[in-house]
C-alpha cells in the first residue's frame, strides 16, 4: 500500500520523495503520462529495475481466445487485450561503463514529481557508481496534448568530482519481457511476444520501427530522433528486429553537462499499408522535431491552463484531499483528452488492468465530470459507443432481443466477458449509456450530437429494454434476470436502478423521436413504437418493502438472509477472492452501491425521507469491494444529511490510488474512482444536480472542509461556485443568463455579477454504520502541506 511519507503534500504537484522499490509498481501507475491516445507508465528512465514496463495506444489490441470448460451459447470465443507496444522511454546512462542502476552503487539522492499544471514528471537524481564515479543525473518528459502522436524526454548527465566518459544509449524496444500478474481476476493477461517485426531503419539520430500484431492484423510505427548536446559528442545509431539504439558519448568535466533531448513518435491502423503507417509516424517526428522541447512545453502548459480555468477545484481545510482531487482531474483528462472517438478504459493508458477494457463505469463516473469540464472529450466518448453499435445490434439479435445490447466490457465493441451474471447480463450499461447522452445534451445543448450520434443510441437502447421487459396482468412493465451496479446480486428481477435508468432511457428516446420526426423516420421509429416506450416508462415497476420502509435493490432482496458480516474477518475481503458466488448471490451484501446510486442519478424518483431511510438501510451492507462505490456513498450521505460520514467517503475515493486501497494500483489508477473525487465534491457537497434542463444546487459542507470553490461549463457558460459554512456564491463569468436552483429556491444569474445564498443548518442526524472491518477511515482534516 502507497503511503505517505513517499509523497509530500503539495497543491499542484505529486512528489516522490522516497525511491522504495516495493512500491515501484504502483509508483508506476500514478506517474504515469498520457492524453487519451498515447500512455507511458512511469518506469525509470534506464528502464531497469521496473515492476511492469507499459506503453500503451488507445484502441491497440491483441486477441486471445476465452476458453469455458463447457461450451454455451451466446459465450464470445475470444478476448481483446491492450498490449505493452514499443517502448521509447529507455535511456541508459554508463558512466565510465558503468551502467546507472539504483540497486547498485550509491542512490544519495533521488526525486520524482508529477507537476498538474506543467504535464510533465520530472526526476533528480545523484549517483555514485561502484567505481566511484558520482553524477548528477536530471530528466523531464512529457505525453503531449496539442501533439498527440508525441512523446518526449530532455535527459542531462553533469559529473561531479571529475571528467567522466558518459555514454547515453536512448532505445527504441518491442515484445520487452513482462512479469506475470498473477491470479487476481481484475488484472488482465498477459501476451508474450505479441508484435511481429515488418520495418527498420536507423540512421543518424533517429530510428523508425513497424511493427504488427499476428491476430488483430493492426499495425504500430514507433520513431525516434534526437538533439545532442555536449563537448565532443559522438552519436551512432543502429537497429534490429525488435528495437533500435541510438548512443551519444562524450568525455564530461565537472561544469558541464551532456544533454540528450528525445522526441518519440507513434501511429497505428488496421486499415494503413506499411509505407502508410511509416510514413504518418515519420510525419508526425518532423513536426514535433520542428517544434522544439520548448515549444512543446509551452503548448502542453497552455493546453493545461486552459483546462484548470474550466476545471479546477479549490479546497479550504484538506491539503491531502486538495492535492487527490487535483492528481484525479488530471488523470481523467489525460484518460479521455485526446482518445477521439476510443474508448475510454477502466485503468486510463496508466497499466494494463482488466485488460484494459472500457466499461459502464466511462459514462456513469468519468463522463460526467467531463461534460462539465472538457465536453469535446465526454462527446468523443460517446461517438465511440456510436461507432460500435453495429456490434451491439448483432450481439442483441444473437441473444434474441431488439435494439442494441452493448457489451459489458471491451475495446473494439464485440463483448469480452466470459462470465455471463456479472458480464453480459449487467444490462444497464445500454441505459448508462442513454443516460451519458441526455446528460451531455442537457449541459451542452449540442442539437446536432443530440439529433444525430445521441438520438441513435437512444432509440436502439430504447428498443432493446421494450424487448428485454414485459407487461404483466396488471400492466406493470417488468425486466427480469438481470443484474445490476452491485455484482454480489446477480440476475435478479426488476433491480431498482436498471428500471428507474431505463425509464429514463425510454422517455428519452420518445422525447427525441417526437422532437426530430424525420430523423425519427430515418430510424424507422413510427407512432406506435414511440408510444409503447412511453407506456413500459410509465408502467415500469419499482420494488418496495411496506414493511421495513425501504425500497428493495430488487425484487425480494429484502427478504435474503443478512450475510455473517461479523463473523468475517477483514482478510477475506474483497469477498469475491475468497467466497464462491452462489453464495454471495444469495445474502444481503452489496458489493457497490446500487440503489444508493440509483437515488443520485434518479433523485427525482424517491421523497427526501426515502432516501434517508434506503441510504441507512443500505449502508451497513456495503462492502465496498469496488474502487466505484465510495464516491455514490459520499455523495448520498453528504444529501441526507451523514456529512461527517461523506466526508470519510470522499477521502477514499480520492485517495484511492494514492494510498492503495484497492491493492491493485500496480496495473493502473482506477479513472472512475479519480473521477469520483470530484463527483463527491461537487454532486455531494456542493449538491449539484442537473436534469431536465435544470441546474441545482443544494450546498452544505463537512467540518473537515472550510471552503469548497469550482468551475463548470454549462451551454458553453463559465459557472464559478464557490461555497462556505453560511453561503454560497454564485458567479456566472461569462455568457448571458443562467437560472439555477438553490435549496430550491430559483436564482436568476447574469453575466459578471455575483449572486449570494444563504446555506440553511442541516439538524444532526445518527450515523448509520458500516460491516465491521469496512468502515472507511475516518477523515481528520489535514491542511499542511
Amino acid at each position: 500500500m502507497i503511503k505517505q511519507p513517499m509523497f509530500s503534500v503539495e497543491p499542484w504537484c505529486l512528489r516522490e520523495i522516497l525511491l522504495n522499490l516495493d512500491m515501484q509498481a504502483q509508483s508506476e501507475s500514478v506517474f504515469a503520462l498520457s492524453n487519451g491516445h498515447l500512455g507511458w507508465r512511469g518506469n525509470l528512465d534506464e528502464g531497469e529495475p521496473h515492476a511492469l514496463p507499459g506503453t500503451y495506444l488507445n484502441g491497440f489490441y491483441e486477441i486471445r481466445p476465452l476458453p469455458y470448460a463447457e461450451a454455451s451459447y451466446g459465450l464470445p470465443e475470444s478476448g481483446q487485450t491492450v498490449i505493452n507496444v514499443t517502448n521509447g522511454k529507455l535511456i541508459r546512462l554508463f558512466v565510465d561503463d558503468e551502467p546507472f542502476d539504483v540497486r547498485y552503487g550509491e542512490l544519495r539522492a533521488h526525486e520524482r514529481a508529477l507537476d498538474f499544471r506543467a504535464g510533465t514528471l520530472s526526476r533528480q537524481a545523484e549517483w555514485v557508481s561502484p567505481a566511484g564515479g558520482r553524477v548528477r543525473v536530471s530528466s523531464t518528459r512529457l505525453v503531449s496534448f496539442s501533439q498527440r502522436a508525441i512523446a518526449a524526454i530532455r535527459y542531462e548527465v553533469e559529473p561531479l568530482d571529475g571528467p567522466a566518459r558518459i555514454s547515453l544509449q536512448s532505445e527504441l524496444l518491442a515484445n520487452e519481457q513482462l512479469p506475470s500478474l498473477g491470479g487476481d481476476p481484475r488484472l488482465g493477461a498477459v501476451l508474450e511476444h505479441p508484435l511481429t517485426e515488418e520495418f527498420q531503419r536507423a540512421h543518424g539520430s533517429t530510428v523508425l520501427l513497424v511493427h504488427r500484431t499476428e491476430h488483430s492484423g493492426l499495425r504500430v510505427g514507433a520513431a525516434m530522433d534526437h538533439l545532442v548536446e555536449g563537448p565532443k559528442v559522438h552519436v551512432e545509431s543502429q537497429a534490429f528486429a525488435d528495437g533500435g539504439l541510438v548512443t551519444t558519448t562524450a568525455v564530461v568535466k565537472p561544469g558541464q553537462r551532456l544533454r540528450l533531448t528525445k522526441f518519440v513518435a507513434y501511429g497505428w491502423s488496421g486499415a494503413r499499408s506499411l509505407p502508410a503507417v511509416r510514413d504518418q509516424v515519420w510525419a508526425a517526428l518532423t513536426t514535433a522535431r520542428q517544434t522544439g522541447w520548448d515549444g512543446l512545453l509551452a503548448e502542453q502548459r497552455e493546453y493545461l491552463d486552459e483546462f484548470w480555468h474550466r476545471a479546477d477545484v479549490e479546497i479550504d481545510g484538506d491539503a491531502e484531499v486538495q492535492q487527490a482531487v487535483r492528481f484525479g482531474l488530471f488523470h481523467v483528462l489525460q484518460a479521455g483528452a485526446r482518445g477521439e472517438n476510443r474508448p475510454i478504459p477502466a485503468k486510463g493508458l496508466t497499466g494494463p488492468g482488466y485488460d484494459g477494457h472500457a466499461f459502464w463505469d466511462s459514462e456513469t463516473f468519468v463522463l460526467p465530470v467531463l461534460t462539465l469540464t472538457a465536453p469535446d472529450a465526454a462527446a468523443s466518448a460517446l461517438q465511440w459507443r456510436h461507432s460500435t453499435l453495429p456490434a451491439a445490434i448483432e450481439r442483441a439479435a444473437q441473444l434474441g432481443f431488439k435494439g442494441a445490447a452493448f457489451p459489458w466490457r471491451t475495446i473494439t465493441g464485440e463483448e469480452c466477458s466470459g462470465y455471463w451474471p456479472a458480464g453480459t447480463a449487467a444490462f444497464h450499461i445500454n441505459a448508462d449509456i442513454a443516460d451519458a447522452v441526455v446528460r451531455y445534451v442537457d449541459a451542452t445543448g449540442d442539437e446536432a450530437f443530440h439529433r444525430g450520434v445521441g438520438m441513435e443510441l437512444l432509440t436502439q437502447t430504447a428498443r432493446l429494454w421494450r424487448s428485454l421487459g414485459h407487461h404483466d396482468a396488471d400492466g406493470r412493465f417488468h425486466i427480469d434476470g438481470v443484474t445490476g451496479p452491485d455484482e454480489y446480486s446477480a440476475l435478479a428481477d426488476d433491480n431498482v436502478y436498471t428500471n428507474l435508468m431505463a425509464r429514463q432511457n425510454l422517455l428519452a428516446a420518445a422525447v427525441a423521436a417526437k422532437r426530430y420526426p424525420d430523423r425519427a423516420r430515418e430510424l424507422g421509429i413510427d407512432l406506435e413504437e414511440s408510444a409503447s416506450w412511453r407506456d413500459a416508462a410509465e408502467g415500469m415497476f419499482i420494488p418496495y418493502d411496506e414493511a421495513l420502509g425501504v425500497h428493495q435493490q430488487a425484487e425480494g432482496f429484502t427478504r435474503h438472509q443478512v450475510w455473517a458480516f461479523a463473523h468475517t474477518p477483514p482478510e477475506n475481503y474483497p469477498l469475491l477472492l475468497h467466497y464462491p458466488y452462489l453464495d454471495l448471490y444469495r445474502k444481503q451484501v452489496v458489493k457497490q452501491a446500487d440503489l444508493v446510486l440509483a437515488m443520485h442519478l434518479r433523485g427525482g424518483e424517491f421523497t427526501a425521507e426515502q432516501k434517508l431511510r434506503n441510504f441507512d438501510y443500505y449502508d451497513p451492507i456495503t462492502v465496498r469491494d469496488s474502487s466505484l462505490s465510495a464516491c455514490t456513498q459520499a455523495v448520498m450521505a453528504a444529501e441526507v444529511g451523514h456529512l461527517s460520514l461523506a466526508f470519510d467517503y470522499l477521502g477514499e475515493a480520492a485517495l484511492m490510488d494514492l494510498h492503495d486501497l484497492e491493492h491493485n494500483t500496480r496495473d493502473g489508477v482506477h479513472i472512475a474512482s479519480l473521477a469520483g473525487a470530484w463527483v463527491a465534491l461537487v454532486g455531494g457537497f456542493a449538491g449539484l444536480r442537473h436534469w431536465d434542463g435544470t441546474v441545482s444546487f443544494a450546498p452544505r459542507l463537512p467540518e473537515g472542509i472550510s471552503r469548497l470553490a469550482f468551475n463548470l461549463l454549462i451551454r458553453g457558460q463559465r459557472l464559478r461556485v464557490e461555497v462556505n459554512h453560511a453561503s454560497a456564491r454564485y458567479l456566472l463569468e461569462d455568457g448571458g443568463s443562467l437560472e439555477i436552483m438553490h435549496h430550491d429556491e430559483r436564482v436568476k444569474l447574469t453575466a459578471g455579477k455575483a449572486q449570494e445564498c444563504p446555506v440553511p443548518v442541516l439538524p444532526p442526524r445518527p450515523q448509520p454504520s458500516q460491516p465491521p472491518g469496512r468502515e472507511p477511515v475516518r477523515r481528520v482534516s489535514n491542511n499542511q502541506g
